[in-house]
């Protein structure tokens, strides 16, 4: 029988050891063929898993979702959204504000006060902040904690107390006619706050007439809407009366002015001692309103709507009209002095706009 010519291998003889260390471990070989047929074998290929390349994306494991992006304001939409204010405005806030920056921190100026109005104009959770801009927690608290006290030093111009000639040039048409001396119109409101562990501050923040725990504030307007008199913040237990002496206005009041006020708000003795001119609605006691008193009380109501839309404008800031977080109660005078600021600062470049 013929045992094969020398030289020349069997094409069923076992492999050297070379050869089979080769094919069991190279893997990352183009070709793979069977040893008896010397044709490709597409086993290897199926059950070779280091010749693929992986791609991995890499996800925020809390809530299994692409990493967040800082955002961007985009346009006046996106500016109102995320801070109560027009793009062109919040540009201009952040150049008036930019000198005033800490250099230790290592996010744009631009977008450390977006974060700050963001938190006040959506109250939204440090949390959410530090996930929405990449930053630790802590960090957010430090920006936004440093913002806020810039912004109350910085923005406090905002909040004028304005002088009787520019008070009689820009008094509206609804003014004019029957009530062309008031100064300012008083009102005082209140915001919900948590429920707070000293049953001292507990039992001082409730409010009766909310059934919770609130803190309670004066804001005083002129009669073209401006604010210019924002309090600090109370109990939501104290009284009108209270907070009006303890608050300070009473120092702005000069002789001859009017202060239109809601029914209720029983400053009579206060104002008189200044010789200042109450505007009241009138009560109904036992015996019906007259008509001339009727319509003095309809009159009184049109125009001082003015104060509660300028409430409205301030509460447009959640950090306001939601519930206030504990964490943010030392610092509950420096926010309302800001978000009047805003809406005066909003407010001011619509004027401007219009004329």
């Amino acid at each position: 029988m013929d045992e094969g010519r020398p030289g020349e291998e069997s094409l069923t003889s076992p492999p050297s050891p070379m050869q089979s260390n080769v094919d069991d471990h190279s893997c990352t070989s183009k070709n793979f063929a069977s040893v008896r047929t010397q044709w490709e074998d597409h086993i290897f290929e199926e059950h070779c898993y280091t010749k693929k390349e992986h791609h991995v994306t890499y996800v925020n494991q809390s809530t299994q979702c692409d990493t967040f992006k800082p955002p961007t304001l985009r346009n006046d939409s996106d500016s109102n959204l995320y801070t109560g204010l027009p793009l062109h405005t919040f540009h201009t806030l952040v150049a008036v504000l930019r000198p005033h920056a800490n250099v230790s921190y290592q996010n744009e100026v631009e977008q450390q006060i977006l974060l700050t109005l963001m938190k006040l104009k959506l109250n939204l959770l440090i949390e959410d902040l530090a996930i929405r801009f990449c930053i630790s927690v802590s960090q957010v608290s430090r920006i936004i904690s440093f913002w806020i006290d810039t912004m109350a030093v910085v923005l406090k111009d905002l909040i004028p107390w304005l002088l009787k000639e520019t008070i009689r040039a820009t008094t509206p048409e609804a003014f004019k006619q029957y009530y062309p001396n008031v100064t300012c119109i008083l009102d005082c409101t209140e915001s919900e706050i948590q429920k707070p562990r000293n049953l001292d501050s507990r039992s001082e923040s409730y409010s009766h007439y909310y059934a919770c725990n609130t803190i309670k504030y004066l804001v005083a307007i002129a009669p073209c809407g401006l604010v210019m008199f924002i309090s600090a913040a109370y109990g939501g237990r104290c009284r009108d009366k209270f907070i009006t002496c303890d608050s300070g206005i009473l120092e702005y009041f000069k002789l001859g002015d009017e202060v239109m006020v809601d029914r209720g708000f029983l400053i009579r003795d206060l104002l008189y001692e200044r010789q200042v001119n109450l505007i009241i609605p009138h009560f109904a006691n036992k015996t019906q309103l007259t008509e001339e008193k009727v319509t003095c009380s309809h009159r009184i109501a049109n125009v001082r709507i003015h104060v509660e839309g300028a409430i409205r404008r301030l509460k447009v800031y959640k950090v306001l009209s939601q519930t206030l977080p504990i964490t943010l109660m030392p610092k509950i005078d420096k926010i309302l002095r800001i978000c009047a600021a805003l809406v005066n600062l909003h407010g001011e470049l619509i004027r401007e706009a219009d004329n």
